[in-house]
């Protein structure tokens, strides 16, 4: 009957590694979907100041070009 209960507590010991690496596995599961939403993220941030940026020129393209339409025409 001895030799059953040391079976069992070696059984024991391995059931609980085996829940903790699989624990572990998930956790680190966890944390790169977690990353791979960050770097959604900041792709995202990313286009959205390029965007801004090339707004930014256009508008100011365009205030350059307004102005100097309305000095060509002041002068004629």
């Amino acid at each position: 009957m001895s030799i059953l209960y040391k079976a069992a507590g070696w059984g024991s010991i391995f059931a609980i590694l085996a829940l903790i690496v699989t624990f572990l596995k998930q956790i680190i599961a966890l944390v790169s979907q977690i990353l791979a939403l960050i770097s959604f993220f900041m792709f995202a941030i990313k286009i959205l100041v390029v965007l801004t940026f090339i707004v930014l020129i256009g508008a100011v393209g365009f205030m350059i070009f307004r102005s100097w339409d309305k000095n060509r025409r002041a002068e004629v």
